[in-house]
């Protein structure tokens, strides 16, 4: 299979040039490793050979002698390797000498020192629009920031092509494959997460089939701000109060941290900003897989499936364009964030570079009801305090389908088939 390149290699190589060492972290099986090898030098696995773990343990020198950048993949099968990797960045006084790749975040306990000034971590998801070849990036996010003009070229998208996508997924190892191969595939990576991969990073033997509810309760409620309540009560809906598959509030927030730290839940914060209106901010994150294809596969739904649930798959897509406008939004030192208060009035998705310029975004799967995205958008803005925040700088509609334009009202429609970094 031919390597895709990756947005972010950019970033990778800026790191190499400014520290010593790079913790290259994602869910497992999103390319790190693949990736992470096309700047190595020397490199050695800690997960797939356990002599490399044994010697990593007792004599973490040699598991740092060799070639640099020399990659150190998995590392968090050793914790004590960090502070490893740190004192040799210190003691050698030089840039790029080490990438470390991992799948997990590991708890507050291990007693790890932060890194802070030798190492760089970079954050690497599945593949976006942009990366799979899906959208020509004839538009920018970068533009959008700026509140630059558009200038898009055309890319049309057939509706069930893009609902095939939201089931395949961004995945590098099944690029090429049809639709029930991947289903396949990631309905496996689900029951590893479940049987195997949440004990090992909780350190507690965890119940699979509750594992698997919260799972399925955060797919079925993806894109929302659904609270820890209405998750666990959302567990019990096919069993009994009492039965051993009923998952308690207290559990459900054991399990979403879990998931967490294995990288597969983000979490869309709220947006802070200073409103002319009294209503108040609402607070309660947003939540998102890692990629939308998770979602299928742990309901067991098909592009068919989607196809006769178009609501549900709405909410699908807008994950999917979170999902895409996060790893375009990191080359731009920006972040995501959500928009909701007490009066109602909302906005799916906002891009906020550290300097404070931003842009909003709705999320529409069809091109139909533009004009009402359109007007929220606007009402939005108006809203907004320009004398403590900036004004935006674009306002746009995300669609799934539909041609790239600027409104008269000034808000972009923007199919994510043109959409880049």
């Amino acid at each position: 299979m031919e390597y895709i390149k990756r947005l972010m290699e950019k970033q990778l190589d800026e790191a190499l040039n400014s520290s010593g060492g790079v913790f290259l972290r994602g869910v497992k099986a999103c390319g790190k490793t693949e990736t992470a090898l096309r700047f190595a030098k020397s490199d050695v696995n800690l997960q797939q050979d356990p002599r490399n773990k044994l010697l990593a343990s007792v004599s973490p020198q040699d598991i740092l002698e060799g070639a640099i950048p020399r990659l150190i993949d998995e590392w968090q099968e050793v914790p004590s390797i960090w502070n490893n990797v740190k004192i040799e960045v210190d003691k050698r006084k030089t840039t790029g000498q080490f990438i470390l790749t991992g799948s997990a975040t590991l708890k507050n306990d291990n007693k790890l020192h932060t890194g802070a000034g030798r190492i760089i971590t970079i954050d690497m998801s599945t593949l976006t629009w942009a990366e799979l070849g899906f959208s020509n990036s004839s538009v920018s996010l970068s533009t959008l920031l700026d509140g630059s003009p558009i200038a898009p070229k055309q890319h049309k998208t057939e509706l069930r092509d893009i609902l095939q996508r939201l089931v395949i997924g961004g995945w590098p190892a099944l690029i090429g494959k049809p639709e029930r191969s991947a289903l396949t595939v990631n309905r496996s990576y689900i029951d590893l997460l479940v049987s195997d991969d949440i004990s090992r990073v909780s350190g507690i033997e965890r119940n699979r089939q509750k594992a698997e509810k919260v799972l399925q309760s955060i797919a079925r409620n993806i894109a929302t701000t659904v609270d820890i309540s209405t998750l666990a009560s959302d567990t019990t809906s096919d069993t009994y109060v009492g039965s051993e598959t009923t998952v308690s509030r207290q559990r459900t927030y054991e399990y979403l941290d879990d998931f967490s730290r294995l990288m597969i839940l983000i979490d869309q914060p709220a947006w802070n900003v200073h409103i002319r209106s009294s209503a108040s901010l609402r607070t309660t994150p947003k939540r998102h897989l890692i990629d939308p294809s998770l979602a299928c596969a742990a309901l067991g739904l098909s592009s068919e499936s989607l196809f006769n649930d178009l609501n549900f798959s709405g909410f699908l897509f807008e994950s999917l364009v979170f999902h895409d406008l996060s790893v375009y939004a990191k080359l731009h030192d920006a972040s995501l964030s959500y928009y909701r208060d007490s009066s109602g009035a909302e906005v799916d998705i906002i891009v906020e570079r550290r300097d404070g310029a931003w842009a909003a975004f709705e999320v529409k799967l069809g091109d139909i009801d533009l004009d009402i995205a359109a007007n929220k958008l606007l009402a939005f803005a108006g809203n907004i305090d320009e004398k403590k925040s900036k004004k935006p700088s674009s306002l746009n509609i995300i669609t799934g389908t539909g041609i790239a334009y600027t409104r008269p009202d000034g808000v972009n429609v923007l199919p994510l088939s043109v959409l880049g970094a």
